[in-house]
């Protein structure tokens, strides 16, 4: 639990791998889809140009630049204050549209929004009704959620993933998608890839996302590589 400027978010877990290390999660924000499958997707699932956009869990702000570019109105929100402030430094979104907030607090009016990303943020089932709940709440009619996650069966990732005792809080694949099938969601899978500028910058990347025995052992066998295969699931519910 934590509580900022007098309100609790009782869903708040600080993440430890962005929130110890912003600088390196901001390289591997970098390295993220670099040849555009993920970011065709996200547009074929709810096109954002000229529409408001909440980015959910918004981290230190990152990606706001980028949906700033031709959304309509961008909102972020974030439970983590200091990721937040790292947030608001970027500036490049209107003053007050970067705020704390949580999934199950969400600071916006009813059907105030076209599009919802949580992207790696709050859900991870079975045990995230509320927050789902809150964003139907501020979906406008024909709004659209779309989550972005790990694909944790195909993908260098996923095998990594399935070796790192670290991963277990995000759940297995078939409780997820079970949990949002039963919610009538749509999923998409997308193969895509982290392709950092070097070797060393993909393995300093690589441990704050994982224990270091594994990350060790991924080094060994894979000599000089600064790049590998992920695949992400998307997750999307229409309100």
């Amino acid at each position: 639990m934590h509580t900022l400027c007098g309100v609790t978010f009782p869903d708040f877990h600080r993440a430890p791998n962005i929130a110890d290390n912003p600088e390196v999660y901001e390289r591997e924000n970098e390295a993220i889809d670099p040849d555009g499958p993920l970011w065709r997707e996200l547009r074929a699932r709810a096109d954002w140009a000229g529409r408001t956009i909440l980015d959910l869990g918004c981290g230190t702000g990152f990606w706001l630049p980028r949906y700033a570019a031709d959304a309509g109105e961008v909102i972020g929100v974030e439970p983590d204050p200091d990721l937040l402030a790292r947030a608001r430094e970027r500036g490049v979104v209107r003053p007050g549209a970067v705020r704390p907030g949580s999934a199950e607090h969400i600071p916006l009016a009813d059907a105030s929004v076209d599009v919802v990303h949580a992207r790696f943020a709050y859900f991870f089932p079975p045990d995230c009704e509320p927050g789902l709940a809150e964003v139907r709440r501020v979906l406008k009619p024909g709004g659209r959620l779309v989550v972005i996650d790990n694909d944790l069966r195909h993908g260098e990732f996923a095998d990594l993933l399935a070796a790192s005792p670290w991963a277990s809080a995000q759940g297995a694949a078939d409780t997820t998608d079970a949990w949002w099938r039963e919610r009538e969601a749509e999923r998409t899978e997308v193969m895509s890839a982290w392709r950092c500028r070097d070797a060393a910058e993909l393995e300093a990347v690589l441990r704050i996302e994982f224990p270091g025995d594994v990350v060790d052992g991924w080094v060994r066998a894979n000599p000089g590589r600064r790049e590998l295969s992920y695949g992400y699931v998307l997750f999307t519910v229409t309100a």
